[in-house]
């Protein structure tokens, strides 16, 4: 039960000094292999030679393997048997194959010495399958990956944006303090503006502080859901990240600012508090939800991916049992991820039926009646208008229905993300007796790997994000958080298949009984064909560069970041 009061904000200017943390090695590179290739008439010995090639042999193999991170459950492609499946292994496309060869040669000049380059820092996900065998049209055409039309990632700042980063990278006299409220991904989108926002007043950002609400009861802190030290070193080029405050700025009146207008722009974040923190030292910012405007001056666009797709890195435990839950699903074959939003209070909160019948929906509407403060957004609609307009989370009816509209297979597996879904085991009946295999992180993990984990949902969701992230399709049934980050995140790592339902466009046909099941069909694979291929960004308020990372952080030419 969510307390009624909330949880007490923790003194932001304490000291919030990380335990210490050891760094993930991403990359791996082995020497190169010259000694095999000499062009010289006078070979040496055949046993020399033999050692010398078994040696670099070795050393490939090495270098190849710790390119995956350390786990206990090992992979080997080659276990998936299309005699006992008609799921194949499959090499990473020619994309993927670019971004992983020259992120691990991204860090060698030609002096072979090692130098530090933003593309090491990127989580890279698993590859994708081949699908082959006895498939339908429909079902190839469901697993067929989009094409990338050439985009990569590309974050390359301007001449004059590189030059006053030397200033504002050392800067030791102003300090932004955040308070990021919500659940996990609402409170990466806070920290993500904050960044920002610290860049453009020219101040060292204080790790933020994690203020959970009232439904999320979470008493997790930074450094136990990200990385802290990876955070501070990627950024360290664009904005000076500490700890905590110096006890010089530890004076008894700071400025706290909780009601920032919706859309600001640089300008008006400049103009508002620069002279004001310069004259004091410290500006607390609270209540910071999307208040940023999503269309930025182009530097600080690719500094919103950046953060997000690079320094926001989950703490080492988290990501240690979210690639074992990952490869625990990667390694039978693909499959797909579907984050249903299921939980009571998105039912709360969305003013929407839940589909479970008269008695679960009464629950509900009693709690909104007691707690109206939930209800957010257009509280007049009633619950027809809401579902038409695509203000509902998409049932398992309704998913259900969908994904055999798009040709997904009987026979496919799914990963469940999300929460525990409002009616237990009974809310999802409607998609198991359509597609059975259906798996939970519960179901994947092994006694005790998410004992560490069962007090913080945040935690709990990053392991969701994590397994979600590496699937080979990715379907939200509601837009969210966290639907929207994984569809950007997925975009800028190569492209890999997101399917965004268009609720308020096909809801009226699923009313329509008097259309045929292959009508039906045809028309919803039409409705998501635009969805399924690397979309650019539209300069309207709510479309996040996030989500959208073409064009602003994506290009088809130049060096990019890899």
């Amino acid at each position: 039960m969510a307390r009624p009061s909330g949880r007490i904000i923790k003194n932001p200017f304490m000291s919030l000094t990380p335990s210490p943390r050891s760094l993930t090695q991403l990359f791996s590179v082995s020497p190169p292999l010259t000694s095999l290739f000499s062009s010289k008439k006078t070979s040496p010995s055949l046993s020399i030679f033999i050692l010398s090639f078994l040696f670099s042999f070795t050393f490939l193999g090495i270098s190849i393997f710790r390119f995956f991170p350390s786990s206990q459950d090992s992979i080997h492609c080659s276990i998936i048997s299309p005699t006992t499946s008609p799921i194949s292994s499959h090499p990473l496309p020619s994309s993927y194959s670019q971004i992983i060869l020259t992120s691990l040669l991204s860090g060698i000049n030609s002096d072979n010495k090692i130098q530090p380059r933003i593309g090491g820092t990127a989580m890279v996900p698993l590859p994708v399958h081949l699908v082959s065998g006895n498939l339908s049209e429909e079902e190839t055409e469901f697993w067929k990956q989009p094409d990338s039309n050439g985009y990569r990632p590309c974050l390359d700042s301007t001449v004059g944006y590189r030059k006053r980063s030397a200033k504002i990278s050392k800067e030791k006299n102003r300090f932004l303090v955040v308070v990021a409220a919500g659940g996990l991904n609402q409170q990466k989108n806070q920290i993500i503006d904050a960044v920002v926002i610290a860049r453009i007043l020219e101040a060292a950002l204080v790790l933020p502080v994690l203020q959970v609400n009232m439904i999320w009861e979470d008493e997790s802190e930074f450094p136990d859901i990200f990385d802290v030290e990876h955070f501070k070193k990627t950024l360290r080029a664009d904005v000076r990240v500490v700890s905590s405050l110096p006890s010089s700025h530890l004076v008894a009146k700071q400025t706290i600012v909780t009601q920032i207008p919706y859309g600001v722009s640089p300008f008006w974040i400049r103009a508002k508090f620069f002279k004001q923190l310069n004259q004091e030292g410290v500006l607390v910012l609270k209540g910071l939800d999307s208040k940023l405007s999503k269309n930025l001056p182009s530097d600080l666009q690719k500094l919103r991916c950046k953060v997000a797709f690079h320094a926001l890195r989950f703490s080492k435990p988290i990501l240690q049992v979210g690639n074992q839950l990952a490869r625990r699903m990667w390694i039978e074959g693909p499959y797909i991820s579907l984050h249903l939003r299921l939980e009571k209070d998105v039912w709360v909160r969305t003013g929407c039926r839940t589909g479970l019948g008269p008695e679960y929906d009464q629950i509900i509407t009693q709690i909104q009646k007691t707690q109206p403060q939930y209800l957010t957004g257009r509280v007049n609609m009633s619950y027809s208008q809401r579902r038409l307009s695509g203000l509902c989370p998409l049932n398992a009816l309704e998913m259900a229905r969908l994904l055999k509209a798009l040709g997904a297979p009987q026979s496919g597996r799914f990963y469940i993300a999300g929460g525990e879904p409002f009616g237990g085991s009974k809310a999802l009946e409607p998609l198991a007796a359509v597609f059975p295999n259906l798996v939970r992180k519960e179901m994947l993990a092994r006694d005790g790997e998410l004992s560490p984990f069962l007090n913080s949902s945040s935690a709990l969701s990053a392991i969701d994000y994590i397994v979600s992230f590496n699937s080979d399709i990715f379907i939200p049934s509601h837009g969210g958080n966290m639907g929207r980050a994984l569809q950007g995140h997925r975009a800028y790592m190569g492209h890999r298949k997101s399917i965004r339902p268009n609720k308020r466009t096909m809801l009226p046909f699923f009313e329509d009984s008097s259309i045929s099941d292959e009508e039906f069909s045809s028309i919803i694979r039409s409705l998501h064909n635009k969805s399924m291929k690397p979309e650019p960004r539209k300069k309207q308020r709510d479309n996040d560069v996030i989500a959208y990372p073409v064009p602003e952080c994506m290009c088809r030419h130049g060096s990019g970041i890899f």
